[in-house]
């Protein structure tokens, strides 16, 4: 078993280093079917093995239980840990599939305290603003996530599915470590403005769902392959002739993976990987798995240098993708743009 690890970046312009891939948590509790909870903790420790320091959840996920689920594991490696957590999504008592973006502070300053109860600490370590609520100033609710770090609840702030004004407008008001958003060979949108705004301003950009939510490793090949629990399932990109014209795609991708002895989910990595030297900027993919033996697969992607030839053929991939990647894109900030 190869136990080396994988390199190092810096969170944003102060923040702290972390493993050039990150652990996305979310399916151990929430949307992808049943998880098996032993095998889900195997994952979390083979990650801190290969040198994955970066473990991402939200308090949306299992409303609260991924939190909790998560929390013995940070308790065990507090000071090898960069624990990244959200707000804004949240979720009704009366129903809830719901989630009601809120990005007030009185809202903020009860989600931190829920949150660091269940994660079992006293300093959150990335923060994220998981949604954007464009009824709320944004300058507001990074004025309140900034007096939490003041109060040493959080050490770094965080944004996900922002558009680059609000970045900079964010940024201006306290410095951002980090951007999530989703980014990977299908979805490429956040290239033409986020991540110039990122590059410039020196923060850090956190991509999730890297491998396109398990499609681009060839794990299933249309939404009737997966459980009738996974949310996957009514995403337009998986379904009808969609899953079909990308399914194709996968076969360029195959090709590629051939020839450096690698699996499709690599070579997806790698290009992402890759995109740190093009952009100017640290890219940190955060691929979720509850496997151990694909925490390895993915963790030795961050070794694979792509040919010229082969990123070539990668570009244009992301043109030819049929279907948005949610059913109502103003969730994301492509509808904002």
């Amino acid at each position: 078993m190869n136990d080396s690890t994988i390199p190092t970046v810096r969170l944003g312009a102060e923040g702290p280093e972390v493993g050039v891939q990150g652990l996305g948590c979310m399916g151990m509790s929430f949307a992808y079917g049943p998880a098996d909870a032993e095998e889900s903790r195997a994952t979390l420790d083979r990650a801190l093995e290969r040198g994955v320091t970066l473990y991402d959840t939200a308090d949306a996920y299992g409303a609260g239980h991924n939190e909790t689920f998560l929390a013995p594991f940070f308790k065990a490696h507090r000071d090898e840990v960069v624990i990244a957590t959200k707000f804004a999504l949240s979720i009704p008592p009366e129903d809830p599939t719901r989630r009601i973006i809120r990005n007030d502070p009185p809202y903020i300053r009860q989600a931190v305290e829920a949150s660091l109860r269940r994660l079992d600490v006293d300093v959150i370590d990335l923060y994220y603003m998981h949604r954007r609520d464009p009824e709320v100033p944004i300058e507001e609710t990074v004025g309140v996530m900034a007096e939490l770090v003041r109060e040493g609840k959080v050490k770094q702030l965080g944004l996900s599915e922002v558009t680059a004004p609000e970045l900079r407008a964010a940024h201006a008001v306290h410095p951002i470590a980090a951007v999530q958003s989703e980014w990977s060979l299908f979805s490429r949108d956040i290239e033409a403005n986020v991540v110039p705004a990122a590059a410039e301003l020196g923060v850090a950009l956190v991509a999730y769902s890297p491998l396109g939510r398990g499609f681009l490793t060839g794990s299933f090949a249309r939404a009737e392959d997966l459980t009738e629990d996974d949310f996957r399932r009514q995403q337009p990109r998986y379904t009808g002739d969609n899953a079909a014209a990308n399914a194709a795609l996968l076969d360029q991708i195959r090709e590629i993976a051939d020839s450096h002895d690698a699996t499709l989910g690599q070579i997806a990595l790698a290009w992402l990987h890759h995109q740190q030297t093009v952009r100017g900027l640290p890219v940190i993919p955060i691929p979720g798995t509850r496997k151990p033996s694909r925490v390895e697969e993915n963790t030795a992607a961050a070794t694979i240098a792509l040919t010229a030839e082969d990123l070539e053929v990668l570009e244009s991939i992301a043109t030819k993708v049929a279907g948005d990647r949610y059913a109502d894109m103003t969730f994301t900030s492509a509808g904002r743009e």
